[in-house]
């Protein structure tokens, strides 16, 4: 009887503890499904933090190569062409004589205002011989006092006559010696539109002559966007590449900046030089100028999570307490995959990659890769 009595007993303990056991289990169980429910019931997102970027940042722009000098000449007396000394492609120093006018028309003026002031000398001399011999006669008064004022005034205006057609005969000796042209620097004929024999007409009515161009040094005019005018600064260098020269680059600096825009184009006209002692570069050329500026701290998001809704583009960060907060946020330049931000956020925050549509503000939130972690 006791030995069943023992028995009982520790059947009956052991049936109490297998109990317990078993109904802590499923309690631990329970708890644990409603902490996956819960998980569950919470919309995941990827976070990330901005990334600040310190890298230069590039500007390309079309540029117009011309000569650091550059001249169109012209004549300035009409007549025939009666020689030239310098085709295109010719270098010619300050000063060469590069073609010769035939103005006979104007040879025919300088000799007949030649004439004309010598003939305006002599009415002059004699005017002033008569006036000073009058004024001896006026002083025993032999002379009335009017004649002697009205020789002294023939001889002001024979000085007037001779000083006029001195002045025309020096303006025909001086377009008489642009029958001559000549270069006004060192450079290269880049142009000749006439040839021996043709009609040249004065300008500004006559066609341009020749063309000359200084190309030791060359000038780049490019023109900047109001958006990034403020990057280009006098001083800094500039890559170019042309079409002729495929994959090479030459080194450029700029050299001003008109400070003002356009009202047109809202662009600023921005001035470079190249030094082409090489002559690798052609005045004419059309160039690919590319800008690089140092930046700091620059903050950069992937386009992927920029939410486009009403209130403007947005973000959606996420706090300490895992709750969304839609910022709106100031976009600055596109670089492809990723996008400058000018305001907005400072760097520091977590923001959610590929945001779902229906994400609100304060919604609760876990992240996908602590949550996968967790499990």
């Amino acid at each position: 009887m006791k030995s069943f009595t023992k028995t009982f007993f520790a059947a009956l303990i052991i049936m109490l503890v297998l109990g317990g056991a078993g109904i802590l289990s499923r309690e631990h169980h329970l708890d644990g499904l409603k902490k996956e429910a819960q998980e569950n019931s919470l919309q995941k997102v990827i976070v990330f933090s901005p990334a600040t970027e310190n890298q230069p940042s590039r500007i390309d722009l079309p540029g117009d190569v011309v000569g650091y000098r550059d001249a169109s000449l012209y004549a300035r007396s009409a007549g025939y062409m009666k020689e030239w000394y310098a085709d295109i492609g010719t270098e010619v120093k300050k000063g060469a004589l590069i073609a010769r006018i035939e103005t006979p028309e104007l040879d025919a003026q300088v000799k007949q205002a030649e004439s004309d002031l010598a003939t305006a000398r002599t009415e002059y001399a004699l005017a002033k011989s008569t006036a000073e011999r009058w004024q001896l006669l006026s002083k025993t008064r032999t002379v009335s006092r009017q004649d002697l004022e009205t020789r002294l005034a023939d001889e002001k205006a024979k000085k007037s006559s001779l000083d006029s057609a001195d002045a025309h005969l020096r303006q025909l000796l001086s377009l008489q010696s642009f029958e001559e042209i000549r270069a006004p620097f060192s450079g290269k004929i880049t142009a000749r539109n006439v040839d021996i024999g043709d009609l040249v007409q004065a300008a500004p009515s006559g066609r341009e002559l020749f063309h000359i161009a200084e190309d030791n040094k060359l000038r780049i005019f490019v023109q900047v966007p109001q958006a990034k005018e403020g990057d280009i600064r006098v001083g800094m260098h500039a890559k170019l590449s042309v079409p002729e020269n495929p994959g090479k680059t030459f080194d450029a600096s700029v050299a001003q900046n008109s400070g003002a825009m356009d009202p047109n184009s809202r662009t600023a006209m921005v001035e470079l030089i190249y030094d082409n002692a090489k002559k690798e570069l052609k005045a004419g050329d059309y160039a690919n100028v590319s800008f690089l500026s140092k930046e700091q701290g620059r903050t950069v998001i992937p386009i992927t999570s920029l939410i486009f809704r009403g209130e403007g583009l947005q973000v959606a960060t996420v706090d300490g307490k895992h709750r969304i907060h839609l910022v709106k946020v100031v976009p600055g330049r596109d670089f492809g995959q990723k996008l400058e931000i000018l305001s907005g956020i400072n760097g520091h925050e977590l923001i959610v990659d590929n945001p779902p549509d229906s994400i609100m503000e304060g919604q609760q939130v876990t992240d996908a890769k602590n949550s996968g972690k967790e499990k």
